[in-house]
């Protein structure tokens, strides 16, 4: 069970650091904290803004893991064939993560306005602006939530817990960055630059991993080779 649950929280800090949510972080990172007069109050407001993007997660995670469980018939698939299916999906994930597959979906982005207006509420804004990101799905986040995290909830039957540990992950550059701007304001640039170059990296290797433990699954459910 731990290693879902490792799993989960490594998966939110590998969605975090792609590109598109980074962004929707380091958005987050200047609506939070850079204008706040008391540089440790940025942590409490990165705190709250982790809540909103978890209770996000949990809830769509809830949802989606229960409707399947409750209804008969697809609880009856997935008790036979979960397994296989989740070969499968981290299959498809790996080569989403190694730019074997492209995947176009619309891309949910919160307006600059939005954004403001969430900023001017001050911490309530901030976890507002923690569930406005959560959704803004693009390609790579949702192929590691729907594809990845939710499959592996299902098979460990944790409904609450690793979507939580997934949304705290997704957090990470926030708090990371409410703690360097806290302290270290002079650094933040040089850490974000290099974030960028490990994510590159960090998403190989991943995507390395999901291939051949999905590749293991098939074998071992599949073709029942193991």
């Amino acid at each position: 069970m731990l290693l879902f649950f490792a799993t989960a929280l490594w998966l939110g800090i590998l969605t975090s650091i792609s590109p598109c949510p980074l962004a929707s972080n380091i958005a987050a990172v200047s609506y939070t904290s850079l204008r706040l007069n008391r540089r440790f109050q940025a942590l409490f407001y990165a705190l709250v803004y982790t809540l909103g993007r978890s209770i996000t997660y949990i809830g769509i995670g809830f949802l989606i893991i229960k409707t399947l469980i409750t209804i008969p018939t697809i609880s009856q698939f997935l008790q036979l064939y979960i397994n296989k299916i989740l070969g499968l999906l981290l299959v498809v994930t790996g080569m989403l993560l190694l730019d074997l597959i492209k995947l176009k979906m619309p891309r949910l982005s919160p307006s600059e306005k939005m954004q403001v207006k969430f900023d001017r509420l001050g911490i309530i804004g901030s976890f507002f602006l923690g569930i406005l990101f959560a959704l803004a799905f693009c390609p790579v986040s949702a192929a590691l939530y729907f594809g990845s995290l939710i499959p592996l909830a299902l098979q460990s039957n944790s409904r609450i817990i690793m979507p939580l540990l997934y949304g705290i992950g997704t957090s990470f550059p926030v708090l990371f960055f409410s703690l360097v701007v806290a302290i270290w304001s002079q650094y933040a640039s040089n850490i974000y630059k290099k974030l960028i170059r490990i994510e590159f990296y960090l998403r190989r290797i991943t995507g390395v991993i999901f291939i051949l433990v999905g590749a293991y699954y098939i074998l071992a459910y599949v073709f029942e080779i193991f």
